[in-house]
């Protein structure tokens, strides 16, 4: 039986050790933490429970296609529920946005708040849906970095309408011209963010992320987010994989081009596959310092990051929901902010993800918790520990001018999150929440591919790497993986 190591118990790591076990090979996971699931874990604080990364949740699919694997009821472990309302937008206008999971009810709403007629919408989304069903299999469920992927019907029917993909306009361009209505682009402009990218920047073709939520919806899992973490946690040792926490892998040992091993506590451990589900960047300069490395990858431009407050709030809010917007008057100037200035925008965009809306155990009765969260740029080096009392006043004058009551003096826990912690926690370089941006037309084929061009049995999965970040493509990076390597048993 061949050994496989994977470096990092993340959402991808786990999931790679799962398919590569059910391969019949031999796996062990080190993970520096204490805990699985990397980004995708929880804490609490006086009663209050937090999910500390990742709030968003689609595609379950994906999630109970590992238990379907290894031929387990999926509902025996995990469950989940659909959202009615997938969240909640407000502009400093006055208007507001409700973004119902029903195409239909949202397709009404978006015509009596913003008098946009329904077939516009539909026109777009339709556009949208075919960008998807053309490149799912191309760019997301295969590997970009192998000429096999591109030997098939379907990218030869990619080509034929290569001018639907929209590569030489920026999302907000294409949002522009084919919706005009301003709320109605920002709202779509926003979609942008979910692969740490502007959309000033990021090429039209990405309007089929927002055909995700639109047409699969977002859910909410039973005991919060860290459950899908900890269920595939659960699976991953039903299936013989061995976890070592505390455990940190200092370095991936050489010989030619095949790699030997892992350093752990200055003992090497023999594998016959190693797969990194390590950021990239580090995994190049820290634990193959003497490879070749990919510069003109490592160099790319990094994705945004975040700052995030923890509130647990004595006090409840009818008008929001799960997921809540409220926008910046200016996002061009808020993106320049984020990607060209590396600044705080005085005026940010917030999201507020309240998951006690849905799971009532995860505050104290009567209360709530918030994770308030502020799009940044990556850590270049900022004075994150001043920027933050001004950031963090500017944020509650904001929320308390829309919401027309008070936050300060309902707090009663707050625990904060910067992208230098961020770093710290996840090993993300410079804090980046996607790895790499993707601020040009040609980004998804400049991220890493999953395995290594110069060692054969190297390999990586995550969101540093094809096909990118949140969790159902790092849940497909883990499938392109394990679809590269070969069957043991």
């Amino acid at each position: 039986m061949k050994k496989c190591i994977v470096i990092g118990a993340g959402i991808a790591g786990i999931a790679t050790s799962i398919r590569l076990a059910k391969k019949g090979y031999a796996v062990e996971v080190y993970e520096a933490n204490a805990y699985p699931g990397g980004k995708l874990s929880a804490f609490t604080s006086k009663g209050y429970r937090f999910d500390a990364g990742p709030s968003l949740f689609t595609m379950p699919q994906y999630v109970d296609a590992l238990f379907h694997l290894c031929d387990e009821d999926p509902r025996a472990y995990f469950n989940y529920h659909k959202k009615e309302i997938g969240c909640e937008y407000f502009w400093q206008d006055g208007i507001r946005l409700t973004a119902y999971s029903d195409q239909d009810r949202f397709l009404e709403e978006v015509e009596q708040k913003l008098n946009v007629a329904p077939k516009v919408v539909k026109k777009y989304l339709f556009r949208a849906k075919e960008k998807f069903d053309l490149t799912v299999e191309l760019f997301l469920e295969n590997s970009l970095h192998r000429w096999g992927t591109f030997l098939s019907m379907n990218t030869i029917k990619a080509l034929a309408k290569l001018p639907l993909f929209e590569l030489n306009k920026s999302l907000a361009k294409v949002n522009t011209a084919q919706l005009k209505e301003p709320h109605l682009v920002q709202f779509y402009n926003r979609f942008a963010t979910y692969n740490g990218s502007s959309p000033f920047q990021t090429p039209g073709i990405m309007t089929l992320v927002q055909h995700l939520e639109s047409e699969y919806g977002t859910f909410v899992p039973e005991g919060g987010m860290e459950q899908i973490s900890q269920s595939l946690y659960q699976l991953a040792m039903r299936q013989g994989v061995k976890f070592h926490f505390n455990q940190h892998v200092t370095e991936i040992l050489h010989t030619k081009n095949r790699v030997s091993s892992v350093v752990v506590d200055e003992q090497k451990i023999p594998a016959d596959v190693i797969v990194s589900n390590m950021d990239v960047f580090p995994t190049y300069r820290k634990l193959l310092p003497n490879a070749k490395a990919p510069e003109k990858i490592l160099a790319q431009e990094r994705s945004s990051s975040a700052v995030i407050f923890y509130w647990g709030i004595q006090k409840q809010f009818p008008s929001l929901d799960l997921h809540n917007i409220f926008f910046s008057a200016d996002y061009k100037a808020e993106f320049d902010a984020i990607f060209n200035t590396h600044s705080l925008y005085d005026d940010p965009t917030i999201y507020v993800n309240i998951t006690a809306k849905d799971v009532p155990s995860d505050a104290p009765r009567g209360c709530e918790n918030w994770f308030v969260m502020i799009n940044t740029s990556a850590d270049h080096v900022q004075d994150w520990e001043s920027d933050l009392v001004s950031l963090r006043e500017r944020v509650l004058d904001k929320l308390e001018q829309q919401l027309g009551t008070s936050i300060r003096s309902h707090i009663v826990t707050e625990e904060v999150l910067t992208p230098p912690l961020i770093q710290a926690k996840t090993q993300s370089h410079l804090g980046a929440l996607y790895g790499a941006s993707s601020n040009n037309q040609m980004a998804a084929f400049w991220r890493h591919p999953n395995f290594s061009r110069e060692f054969k049995n190297l390999y990586f999965c995550g969101g540093s790497v094809h096909p990118g970040g949140g969790i159902p493509l790092c849940l497909l990076s883990a499938k392109i993986v394990s679809d590269q390597l070969a069957t043991h048993t």
